[in-house]
C-alpha cells in the first residue's frame, strides 16, 4: 500500500504554514511528516497526515489547492550509513528518488527510522517489489496510526 502526500503551494512569507498547522489542528488532524521547499515568493508544503481524507477536504473548504500523490513509507536502520539499506538496492536497479523525508519523531520496530520516498509514478510499483526482495518494511495503514 502506498501513502498519499498533500502537496500545497503556499506563499513565502512569515506565518502561512503557521496557518496551515493551525487549520489541521485545530480539526483533529496530525502531520506525521512533512518537506517544506521555497524558491523566491513562492513555497511548497509535502506532507503525509494522520487522515489524509479529512485533511482534504479540510484544506479544499478552506480553498487550498492541492496536489495528491502516492509515496512510499519504510523503515530504514537507524544508525550510520543505515539510509543506504534503502538507497543501494534502488540504485542498483536505476531507480531514481525524487525526494525523500522523515516522520516527525517516530521510530519504527527495533530502532528504525521512518521515511516517506517519493519517485515516479512509473517506478513505484518496480521500488515496492525491491524494497520488499531487500527486506526492507514498508508500512501501509499502520503508517496513519501512528
Amino acid at each position: 500500500m502506498l501513502a498519499r502526500e498533500i502537496e500545497l503551494a503556499l506563499k513565502n512569507e512569515p506565518g502561512q504554514l503557521s496557518i496551515v498547522s493551525d487549520l489541521l489542528g485545530s480539526n483533529g488532524i496530525n502531520i506525521i511528516a512533512f518537506y517544506v521547499t521555497t524558491r523566491g515568493k513562492e513555497g511548497s508544503l509535502r506532507f503525509v497526515a494522520n487522515d489524509p481524507d479529512r485533511a482534504i477536504n479540510v484544506l479544499k473548504a478552506r480553498g487550498y489547492k492541492m496536489k495528491i500523490e502516492e509515496v512510499i513509507a519504510c523503515e530504514t536502520p537507524n544508525h550510520p550509513g543505515g539510509l543506504n539499506s534503502i538507497l543501494k538496492p534502488l540504485k542498483k536497479e536505476g531507480i531514481n528518488v525524487d525526494y525523500i523525508y522523515p516522520c516527525l519523531s517516530r521510530l519504527g520496530t527495533g530502532g528504525t527510522a521512518i521515511l516517506i520516498i517519493g519517485v515516479a509514478s512509473k517506478d513505484r510499483e518496480r521500488t515496492l517489489n525491491v524494497l520488499k526482495e531487500n527486506w526492507i518494511r514498508v508500512l501501509n495503514e499502520e503508517l496513519y496510526r501512528l
